[in-house]
C-alpha cells in the first residue's frame, strides 16, 4: 500500500528565464524587491536538495499520523465503545475533507505561495493529531471491571457469586446511564470525526504542492531521482505507523494516571486498552516539527543548474540505447508519474472560477468514455479497496481469529506486509524499466500479479479456528457434552449483565464471561517468578468444582499466525506489482493532451470509489458476525465475542471479491489491447502516427513522447 496523492497544484517545469521573470513580478508584487528576501534568507533555503529532503521527513511524519488510527483501531473501539462499522467511518473520513478541496488546489496552485501553504497545511495536520489526543484527557480514567465499587480496588473481590440476598439489587442496563453520560460519549466521538476531517484538510496541499515545487527548481535531469527518494521515504511511513503502535499499544492506557493500587492487567486480558493517545502525541510532534523549515522558503527559487555528479558518472558509462530511455516510460517510477497530476492547473490560470467549473466536468467525461482508461480505473478500485479494508482491519482481524495481542498484530504487518509491498511496487517499476513493456505486456504484467495475488488468496479461508466454548453464548455439544450437568447453577448469583471479566476452564477449554457466571465464591492469587496468576475457586458451574484461570482462554490455533500473515504479505506484493503498469497503462491510453487530469481524475475516483467506503463496508461485514455485544446506556457498544469462521469467511471472503473485480478488469484491458493491435495490424499501411497513438501502439521512437506528461 502506498500514498495517495491528489492532483497536483502546478503545472510542468518553467523555463528559466520564464521563471526567473515571474519571480521578479512576483516578489515585485507583494511589495518587496527580489533581492531583499533572498539576501536575508539563509542560503540552505535556496537549495533544492534541502527541500527535498524536508519534504521527505515531512511526507513520512503525515502518513505516520495518517496510518497510525488503523494500528490502533481495534483499541479506540475498546475504550469508547464503537463498533467496527463507526470506526471503519471514522477510519475514512479523512478522506472526506481531502476529497473535497482537491479541485481548489489544482485551481489555485499557482497562485499561492507553495511552501508556506504547506507549512500551513502541516500545521493542521499537526492539530489534528493532538485533537485525536483530546479525548483522552477529557475522558475518566478506564475502568476495566464495572463491577467494582469506586473505592475498591479493581479485580479485588469484583465478579464473584454472592447470594442474592446480600448482593446489591440489580440495575437496570440504562440505569447508570444520563444525559450528561450520552452527550460525554457524542462529545468524544465527534472530536474524532472532527479530528480526522481536519487532519484530511490539512494533507490537501502537501504532497501536490511539494511535487511540482521539485519539479519546477530542480534540474531536469535530477528531478526524478529526487521524486523517487521522496516516494522511497514516503513509503516508509504506514510501516513505521504499525511499529509506533505496536509500541505504544503495550503501554498501559491511563500511564499518566495510574490508580494508587496499581492494575492487575497483562497486554493478553481481552480488557486490555493500550496507550493509543501516545501515538497521535508522538506524530503530531514530528510533524510539527518537519513543517518549521517550510516557512522560510522562498515562493520561486534559483533553478539548479547542475546534474548530480554521480548521475552524470552513471550516464557516461551507460549505452546511448540508455541514455535515450531516460524519460521512458519505464524509467518513471510511480512518485514521478504521480507527480503529473496537475493538467487542471495547465489550464487553471487563464480561467475564472466559473470557467474552471465549466471545463472540468466536460474533459472529465471525455476521459471516462475511454474503455482502458475507465477498465485500469476500476481495477485499482478494487484493489484499493482490498487495501483499503486490509489496512483498517487486519489487525484487529489478527487479534481476534489468532487470539494473539494488539501490539504483536501490529508488529507482524508493520514488519512484514508493508515491506512485501514496498518490495512489490520496487519490482513492478523495475521489470517496466528492464524489459521496456509496451501496453499489451503491462497488461500482461497486470492480469498475471492479480491472478497470482487472487491464488494466494484462497487458502487463507482454511487457516484458523472456530471460536472456543462460551457458556451461555457458544455451545458445541460434540466438544463438550456434559456442560449441562448443573442447569442454572448460577440463578443463585446475582451476576451483572454488563460485567466483562472472562474466565477459563482449563480443564475443558469452556470460557466463562465472569467468575460470577462460572458460580465461583472465592479468588486466589497465585506468585509467580514471571508474574502471579489469579484463580477464582469453589465454582459451582464448573465439573468437579476445579478452579478457573482468570483471562480467556487461549486459542488453539495461535501457531497459524505466521503462515498466515506470510501468505497475505506475499498477496500484497503481488497486487503491488501492478502499480507502476497500470499507470502506464492509463498515461499510454489516453489522449496526449488529456493525460495529466487522467491521473488527477484517477486520484479523484480512488478516493470517492475506494478509500472512503471500503473501511465502511468491511466494518460493517464484521459486525454481522458478532455473537455477544457490550451495552453501554441500553446501545451497542463494543463486540465481545465473534464468531471466528464466520468472521475469517467473510472478511477474506470480501478480500476475494475485489481481488476478483480487479482480475477480470484487467482481463477486459487485455483483449480490448489485443483486437486494437490486430486492427492495427490490418491498417498499418494506411494509419497515421496519430491513430497509431490512438490505438496504443506505441513504437521505439515514440514511446518516450507517448509517455511524457
Amino acid at each position: 500500500m502506498g500514498p495517495r496523492i491528489g492532483p497536483a497544484g502546478e503545472g510542468p517545469q518553467m523555463p528559466d528565464k520564464d521563471s526567473k521573470a515571474t519571480m521578479d513580478a512576483e516578489d515585485t508584487s507583494g511589495g518587496k524587491a527580489s533581492s531583499e528576501p533572498q539576501n536575508l534568507r539563509p542560503r540552505v533555503f535556496q537549495s533544492i536538495k534541502f527541500f527535498v529532503l524536508c519534504h521527505s521527513l515531512l511526507q513520512l511524519a503525515q502518513l505516520m499520523i495518517s496510518g497510525y488510527l488503523k494500528s490502533s483501531i481495534s483499541t479506540v473501539e475498546k475504550r469508547f465503545g464503537l463498533s467496527s462499522q463507526t470506526s471503519g467511518l471514522l477510519a475514512a473520513f479523512n478522506e472526506v475533507g481531502n476529497t473535497a478541496l482537491i479541485v481548489f488546489v489544482s485551481y489555485f496552485g499557482s497562485r499561492v505561495h507553495r511552501p508556506r501553504m504547506i507549512g500551513c497545511g502541516a500545521v493542521l495536520v499537526a492539530l489534528a493529531g493532538l485533537l485525536m489526543t483530546l479525548p483522552h484527557f477529557i475522558s475518566e480514567p478506564y475502568r476495566y471491571d464495572h463491577s467494582s465499587p469506586e473505592d475498591m480496588s479493581q479485580d479485588f473481590e469484583a465478579s464473584l457469586c454472592l447470594p442474592t440476598t446480600s448482593a446489591p439489587p440489580p440495575t437496570p442496563s440504562n440505569g447508570s446511564c444520563s444525559s450528561y453520560t450520552e452527550a460525554r460519549h457524542l462529545t468524544v466521538v465527534g472530536i474524532m470525526f472532527a479530528a480526522q476531517t481536519l487532519l484530511g484538510v490539512g494533507g490537501v496541499p502537501i504532497q501536490p504542492f511539494g511535487i511540482s515545487y521539485i519539479d519546477d527548481f530542480a534540474h531536469h535531469s535530477n528531478s526524478p531521482l529526487y521524486l523517487g527518494i521522496l516516494f522511497a521515504v514516503t513509503m516508509m511511513g504506514p510501516g513505521m505507523a504499525y511499529g509506533l503502535g505496536s509500541l505504544m499499544l503495550r503501554l498501559y492506557v491511563d500511564i499518566d494516571r495510574m490508580p494508587e493500587g496499581g492494575i492487575s492487567l497483562t497486554s493478553k486480558d481481552p480488557r486490555w486498552v493500550g496507550a493509543w493517545w501516545l501515538g497521535f502525541l508522538i506524530s503530531a510532534g514530528m510533524v510539527a516539527l518537519a513543517a518549521s523549515p517550510y516557512f522560510f522558503f522562498p515562493r520561486e527559487m534559483p533553478k539548479e543548474k547542475y546534474e548530480l555528479s554521480f548521475r552524470r558518472k552513471v550516464l557516461a558509462g551507460a549505452t546511448s540505447p540508455v541514455s535515450k530511455s531516460e524519460n521512458s516510460p519505464s524509467e518513471q517510477n510511480p512518485g514521478e508519474s504521480l507527480k503529473k497530476q496537475d493538467g487542471l492547473a495547465q489550464i487553471a490560470p487563464n480561467l475564472t472560477v466559473i470557467q474552471f467549473i465549466k471545463v472540468f466536468p466536460r474533459v472529465l467525461l471525455r476521459t471516462l468514455r475511454h474503455p482502458i482508461f475507465l477498465l485500469v480505473v476500476l481495477s485499482q478500485v478494487c484493489m484499493s479497496c482490498m487495501v483499503a479494508g486490509m489496512a483498517t482491519f487486519l489487525p484487529k482481524f489478527l487479534e481476534r481469529q489468532f487470539s494473539i495481542t494488539a501490539s504483536y498484530a501490529n508488529l507482524l504487518i508493520g514488519g512484514l506486509t508493508i515491506p512485501s509491498a514496498i518490495v512489490g511496487i520496487v519490482v513492478g517499476g523495475g521489470l517496466v524499466k528492464r524489459l521496456h513493456l509496451s501496453p499489451m505486456r503491462c497488461g500482461t504484467l497486470c492480469l498475471l500479479g492479480s491472478l497470482f495475488c487472487l491464488l494466494f488468496n484462497l487458502p487463507l479461508f482454511f487457516i484458523g479456528c472456530s471460536t472456543h466454548q462460551i457458556a451461555g453464548i457458544i455451545h458445541q455439544p460434540s466438544t463438550q457434552p456434559g456442560l449441562e450437568l448443573f442447569p442454572g447453577c448460577a440463578e443463585p448469583c446475582s451476576c451483572p449483565s454488563e460485567d466483562f471479566n472472562p474466565v477459563c476452564d482449563l480443564s475443558t477449554r469452556v470460557e466463562y464471561i465472569t467468575p460470577c457466571h462460572a458460580g465461583c465464591t472465592s479468588r486466589v492469587v497465585q506468585e509467580g517468578l514471571d508474574q502471579s496468576q489469579v484463580f477464582y475457586t469453589n465454582c459451582s458451574c464448573v465439573r468437579a468444582g476445579s478452579p478457573v484461570l482468570a483471562g480467556s482462554c487461549d486459542s488453539a490455533c495461535s501457531h497459524l499466525v505466521l503462515p498466515f500473515i506470510l501468505l497475505v504479505s506475499l498477496g500484497a506484493a503481488l497486487a503491488s506489482i501492478t502499480h507502476t503498469p497500470s499507470f502506464m497503462l492509463i498515461l499510454r491510453g489516453v489522449k496526449k493532451e488529456d493525460k495529466t487530469l487522467a491521473v488527477g481524475i484517477q486520484f479523484m475516483l480512488l478516493r470517492v470509489l475506494a478509500w472512503m467506503p471500503s473501511p465502511v463496508i468491511h466494518g460493517s461485514a464484521i459486525d454481522t458476525t458478532c455473537v455477544h455485544w457490550a451495552l453501554s446506556c441500553g446501545r451497542r457498544a463494543v463486540c465481545r465475542y465473534y464468531d471466528n469462521d464466520l468472521l475469517r469467511n467473510r472478511f477474506i471472503g470480501l478480500q476475494f471479491f475485489f481481488k476478483t473485480g480487479s482480475l477480470v478488469c484487467f482481463a477486459l484491458v487485455l483483449a480490448i489491447l489485443r483486437q486494437q493491435n490486430k486492427e492495427a495490424g490490418t491498417k498499418a499501411s494506411n494509419c497515421s502516427p496519430g491513430l497509431e497513438q490512438q490505438l496504443l501502439v506505441s513504437g521505439p521512437k515514440k514511446q518516450p513522447e507517448d509517455s511524457s506528461v
